[in-house]
């Protein structure tokens, strides 16, 4: 009986920050994405009937890095594109393109911890993650590109 008490015990606490109601800000926070090439694109899918959710969690990733007084945060704005292909995947998934040139070496481009930096609103950051998850297919690609010859120079 002992055992299994210390068993259901280590499993509450494995599961209590899972189950919090900021586990999402919390995880966004300790899993940095960075980059340290001086280019990147990175291509994800979205579902298609998702695409205005999608673009409203983007809108909001613009406004953070705007409002974010961190120098780092300006120049990921200054340097960061999305785009959207003309066509669909053949499953109907739309590809979404980051363009990032140049990239910021070492500065956070993880989409939901921009966010949770500016808005700090548990309902708001749950509601804007659960848009972002419900969206979202699939990471297709990221590609860290070093330049070679630049041709404006």
């Amino acid at each position: 009986m002992r055992r299994l008490s210390g068993v259901l015990l280590a499993g509450a606490i494995l599961l209590m920050p899972a189950l919090s109601p900021r586990s999402g800000a919390v995880q966004a926070q300790a899993a940095k994405l960075t980059f340290d090439a001086d280019s990147v694109v990175w291509m994800v899918t979205v579902k298609p009937d998702k695409t205005a959710d999608f673009e409203a969690v983007l809108n909001a990733l613009k406004d953070a890095l705007g409002k974010s007084t961190n120098p780092d945060a300006k120049a990921q704005l200054a340097g960061w594109k999305i785009a959207k292909l003309k066509t669909p995947q053949p499953n109907g998934d739309i590809v979404y393109a980051h363009m990032i040139n140049p990239v910021v070496k070492g500065a956070d481009y993880g989409v939901m911890a921009n966010i949770y930096a500016a808005v700090t609103d548990p309902a708001e950051q749950k509601a804007l993650y659960d848009k972002y998850a419900g969206s979202f297919s699939a990471n297709l690609m990221q590609a860290q590109l070093n330049n070679v010859l630049d041709f404006s120079k």
